[in-house]
């Protein structure tokens, strides 16, 4: 037990004196970010020809570090009082960042059981994921996660008024359209690819209205589209400057002495 409470705290860098604990984090963040380097540099050709069998040995070396890492955590889990228990572990297993870890890790083990090579090609793109476990160790990058936390029904919100503006301006812009145009406007779920590209305000002009309605209902969709585009934002933009209001606040009153003032 005195084991797993102590490679808990160490894996869970809560304590910043501990010296151990500091530098094993520290060697993980070092490590995703040469993984990730390494990844780009296999997609470079003349690279990966020179190098390709040092980048896979360090690949092999990661990804053993990275599975110790994630077993280690999910040993030691059972600390908390919420993960205790097969259950516990399971849901432990399904919290975001043992997913991320997971997938981080699993492209590499998929040749070994068998797994088409074709498919293991194209989830080897999860390797990209391991940048996101340096959000275990950075608070600043933690932040990120409490602002969508936070912002979480806003943003539904508007991401379900965003896909209803598409979805009726692809619908006005087939029946204005579809007879004039049918090969750019032949269906509701084509004319969707022109609702995206309007409402975003990057207009390809690849597909554009002939008719004076379509014309109509393009300007008024591309007017509303600047708009309605700009609230998550603004409303992540919010929510970032809560969150650090509220960091600099907790800090200054855990930090501050409240009779003299002085820092503790």
């Amino acid at each position: 037990m005195a084991l797993k409470k102590r490679l808990w705290q160490i894996l869970r860098a809560t304590n910043r004196n501990d010296v151990l604990s500091r530098f094993v984090n520290l060697f993980i963040i070092i490590l995703v970010i040469f993984n990730v380097i390494g990844f780009m540099l296999q997609t470079v050709k003349s690279v990966n020809e020179k190098y390709g069998l040092i980048l896979y040995w360090f690949e092999v070396f990661s990804v053993s570090i990275f599975t110790i890492e994630y077993l280690s955590r999910l040993w030691a889990c059972s600390i908390e009082k919420n993960y205790r228990g097969i259950w516990g572990h399971i849901r432990f297993m399904f919290t975001p960042m043992m997913m991320i870890d997971l997938l981080a890790i699993i492209p590499f083990y998929l040749p070994f059981i068998g797994v088409d090579l074709r498919i293991v090609r194209i989830l080897r793109i999860f390797r990209i994921f391991r940048i996101f476990k340096i959000g275990r160790y950075y608070s600043s990058l933690q932040m990120i996660k409490g602002v969508f936390s936070k912002k979480k029904e806003e943003l539904v919100l508007t991401s379900v008024v965003m896909i209803i503006m598409l979805l009726i301006s692809a619908t006005l812009m087939y029946y204005s359209e579809n007879q004039v145009q049918p090969d750019k406007f032949s269906s509701i779920p084509e004319s969707l690819w022109w609702s995206v590209i309007t409402l975003t305000t990057v207009g390809y002009g690849d597909v554009f209205p002939v008719t004076p309605a379509g014309k109509f209902f393009c300007a008024a969709i591309a007017i509303l589209g600047i708009g309605f585009f700009a609230l998550p934002v603004s409303i992540i933009s919010a929510g970032f400057i809560e969150e650090i209001q509220t960091r600099k606040n907790g800090k200054d009153e855990v930090k501050k002495c409240p009779h003299c003032g002085k820092e503790i």
